[in-house]
């Protein structure tokens, strides 16, 4: 393992990796970077990326179960449910009767959840300001679209690549 920073990364690819595996690596890798800059933007406001992004669903949409919250941001319920029962806990979010569905409450941004959001955007703009700063828009634009599409294809194509049972 190398590291850059005192951090570990993995091993440098060699010149008979497909240039696929080294794109996948530099946007997990961008990932980590972008949570954890996220983290450090929101701290003081009792939010975490995990945190900020729920919550920004939530404003994007109407008031959901947590198994919707999950599904339309890709990841397991059961940590949308430990993230949305610290908000509530943290007032930022409520549960309220679902007239559907009995046990499924649906989730709500509170308004102090409506505050602390509208302060992580304000924070967030000039954060991406300063970030794009030197950045080609066009490139930028034509970067999103580029992931945009590769994420399409990924889940298109998704199925379980892990080797069978020979059993």
């Amino acid at each position: 393992m190398m590291t850059y920073r005192g951090r570990m990364h993995p091993p440098q690819l060699t010149e008979h990796d497909p240039p696929f595996q080294d794109l996948v690596l530099s946007v997990l890798h961008l990932s980590n970077v972008l949570s954890a800059s996220g983290d450090r933007l929101v701290a003081d406001l009792g939010l975490t990326s995990a945190r900020w992004q729920i919550l920004g669903a939530l404003a994007a949409g109407a008031p959901r179960p947590v198994a919707w919250l999950a599904r339309d941001l890709d990841v397991s319920r059961q940590n949308v449910q430990r993230i949305v029962n610290d908000l509530e806990r943290d007032g930022f979010v409520a549960f309220q009767p679902n007239p559907h569905h009995r046990r499924a409450q649906l989730v709500t941004l509170t308004p102090e959840g409506e505050t602390v959001l509208a302060a992580a955007a304000a924070r967030a703009a000039p954060w991406a300001g300063n970030a794009a700063a030197g950045l080609d828009p066009a490139a930028v634009d034509t970067a999103r679209r580029v992931l945009h599409a590769i994420g399409t294809a990924v889940q298109a194509h998704d199925t379980d690549s892990r080797p069978k049972d020979a059993s």
